[in-house]
């Protein structure tokens, strides 16, 4: 079985989380017996060995060479916000901006402000992967979270949308 960490605290449900250095984390109810967080964690053996398996080869994947990284900064300065224009006119939005980041978790975020950000490393994704994330972000200024109405509108632009996350999980 895995070893983890328990972190308890004031709260009615239990959750696990791999942490980027591959630590696993149990966060649960002060009062919740030891037995059950072993039952729990011992119920999710295998989601918990494909998570960390999957912070294994993302940590890998984002550890560029400074070379790669300006060429993919570059490539993404260039190209994303002319994607991002294309794909706001057909969805009929218009964000307040487009900057790139080093972000090393997450593709792409919309702020309240309908401002969107990519992370430079999209770039090593192929194009429908990257149209996905566009197309993800943008319909955040549409609707501020995952809800069904969200996925409606990005299903709309996007109806092979599931296939093109996919391409994401490499």
């Amino acid at each position: 079985m895995t070893e983890y960490e328990i972190l308890r605290s004031n709260r009615r449900t239990i959750s696990l989380e791999v942490r980027p250095d591959g630590r696993v984390l149990i966060r649960a109810p002060r009062a919740m017996p030891k037995k059950e967080i072993d039952a729990f964690a011992a119920k999710h053996a295998d989601w918990l060995e494909g998570a960390k398996k999957r912070v294994q080869e993302r940590s890998a994947f984002q550890e560029t060479t400074e070379k790669r990284r300006d060429e993919l900064t570059a490539a993404a300065r260039d190209y994303l916000p002319k994607r991002t224009a294309h794909w706001a006119e057909i969805m009929g939005v218009s964000p307040a901006g487009v900057r790139i980041t080093d972000a090393k978790t997450r593709f792409g975020s919309c702020s309240p402000k309908n401002r969107i950000c990519y992370s430079f490393r999209l770039m090593a994704y192929p194009p429908e992967a990257v149209d996905y994330v566009i197309v993800h972000e943008l319909a955040h200024i549409l609707q501020k979270n995952h809800s069904p109405r969200f996925y409606a509108e990005v299903q709309k632009i996007l109806p092979d949308w599931r296939e093109r996350k996919k391409l994401l999980e490499r």
